[in-house]
C-alpha cells in the first residue's frame, strides 16, 4: 500500500511522531496517535522483533514500517534526520539504552529542540528497579491495584494487561505527549514524559485511594462497593451457564431493577440482609437465560447487562449502531476512539510488515539517499 505524508483526518493531522518499535504499550500509544490523525513512523529491527506478528498485530495499524539496523551507525543518523522533522519520538527500552545508541534525548534536542519525548517503560527513568525487568502483573502488584482484584476471598485476579500495560502505561503516555506537544508550542522547548507503568496505574486506582481516605477500605477482596461486596454490583449465572453484570448501585437504580426482575426482596439499606438479597438473586437469575434476561432489562435504568464472549461484543446492538468495531478487510478490530464531531478520526492503514515502507516513507520523511541506507545494511526494504 503507497504512503504518503497528511493521510489522516483526525485532531493531530500534521502532527508528525517517530516511533522505535517496542511491545505493548509503546505500540498501542503510537496507534492512538495515529487513529487521531498522527503521521507516525515505525522505526522497527529488520526482520521485526520477537513479538512480531505481521498483518495481524493490530497495535500497529494505521502507520508505516521502516527497517533500521540501529547497531549501523547510519541508522542512528537516519533516526535523528527523522526526529529533526518530528514533533514526539515514542520509545520503550530500558533506561539508558537510548543514550548509548546516541539517540537519547540530548541526542534529539541537539538536532530539534522543540521534541517532545515520551518514553514508556514499567518501573520509571529512576528508581530502585528503573534497570529491572517487569511486566504488567508486576507492576500492577507493586502498586496495591492487584491485591483487591477479584471476587474471590482467597486470590486476586489479575486483568489480563488492561489495567497495567493500557491503562496505567500507553493511556498515560498519550496524556502526557498531548500535554507536552501543547506546552512546546507556547514554550518553543521540548521535554521528557516519563510514562512508568507504576506511575500511572497508581493514579488510575485513585478512587480506592479515596475510599481509604473516607475509612472505607477493608484490605479484603469482595468486601467493598465496587469489588462484589455488596449483592447489588456484582455478576450473576444464568441458565445457560452464561452471566449478567448488576450494577444498581443508587437507589433509584434499584428500585428499577426490583420491580422488573420478579424477587422478593428485603431492605438492602440492612447490611443484615445482604446474604439474603444474594442468595435470591443468584436463585433467581438462575431461572432464565442471558438472553431473556437482557430482554428484561434492555434499554431500562436498572442497570443489568449481559457478560459478552470477546467475539460477540461487535454484534451486540448498542455497540454495532454505534460502529464501535470495524472489519476492514475482513478483521475485526476496535473503531478509533475517542471520537470528534469535526476532525473525525478515520482508520488508517492495516498492520504492514517490518520494513514494509521503507523506501517510500523515508523518502516521505526527507530522508536524502535511501539507496545508499540499503546497500550498506543500515536499512531493510522488506
Amino acid at each position: 500500500m503507497a504512503y504518503e505524508l497528511g493521510h489522516g483526518t483526525g485532531p493531530l493531522r500534521g502532527v508528525k511522531v517517530v516511533e522505535l518499535a517496542g511491545i505493548g504499550p509503546g505500540p498501542h500509544a503510537c496507534m492512538l496517535l495515529a487513529d487521531l490523525g498522527a503521521d507516525v513512523i515505525r522505526v522497527d529491527r529488520p526482520g521485526g522483533g520477537m513479538f512480531s506478528s505481521g498483518r495481524s498485530d493490530l497495535l500497529n495499524r494505521g502507520r508505516p514500517s521502516v527497517a533500521l539496523d540501529l547497531k549501523h551507525p547510519e541508522a542512528v543518523a537516519t533516526v535523528l534526520d527523522l526526529v529533526a522533522e518530528a514533533d514526539v519520538l515514542v520509545e520503550g527500552m530500558r533506561p539508558g539504552t537510548a543514550e548509548r545508541m546516541g539517540l537519547g534525548p540530548e541526542d534529539c534536542w541537539a538536532r530539534n529542540p522543540r521534541l517532545v519525548v515520551g518514553r514508556m517503560t514499567g518501573w520509571g527513568q529512576d528508581g530502585p528497579w528503573a534497570s529491572a525487568a517487569g511486566h504488567d502483573m508486576n507492576y500492577v502488584a507493586v502498586t496495591g491495584a492487584l491485591h483487591g482484584l477479584g471476587q474471590d476471598p482467597d486470590r486476586p485476579h489479575f486483568p489480563g494487561n488492561l489495567l497495567g500495560d493500557f491503562g496505567g502505561g500507553s493511556t498515560y503516555l498519550v496524556i502526557g505527549i498531548l500535554a507536552a506537544l501543547l506546552e512546546a508550542r507556547t514554550s518553543g522547548t521540548g521535554q521528557v514524559v516519563d510514562a512508568a507503568i507504576v506511575d500511572g496505574t497508581a493514579h488510575l486506582n485513585a478512587i480506592a485511594w479515596a475510599f481509604a481516605a473516607a475509612g472505607m477500605a477493608t484490605g479484603r477482596r469482595a468486601a467493598g462497593l465496587l469489588d462484589g461486596g455488596v449483592p447489588w454490583y456484582d455478576l450473576y449465572e444464568t441458565a445457560d451457564g452464561e452471566h449478567v453484570s448488576l450494577a444498581a448501585l443508587e437507589p433509584q437504580f434499584w428500585a428499577a431493577f426490583v420491580e422488573r426482575v420478579g424477587a422478593d426482596l428485603p431492605d438492602r439499606d440492612d447490611p443484615a440482609n445482604h446474604a439474603a438479597i444474594r442468595a435470591a438473586l443468584a436463585a433467581r437469575f438462575k431461572e432464565r437465560t442471558q438472553a431473556e434476561w437482557a430482554a428484561t432489562f434492555d434499554g431500562t435504568d436498572a442497570c443489568v447487562t449481559p457478560v459478552v464472549r470477546l467475539a460477540d461484543a461487535p454484534h451486540h446492538p448498542h455497540l454495532a449502531a454505534r460502529g464501535t468495531f470495524v472489519a476492514p478487510d475482513g478483521v475485526v478490530q476496535p473503531a478509533p476512539a475517542p471520537r470528534f464531531s469535526r476532525t473525525r478520526a478515520t482508520l488508517g492503514a492495516p498492520p504492514p510488515l517490518p520494513g514494509e515502507h521503507t523506501r517510500e516513507a523515508l523518502a516521505a520523511w526527507g530522508v536524502a539517499d535511501v539507496d545508499a541506507l540499503l546497500a550498506s545494511g543500515a536499512a531493510t526494504q522488506a
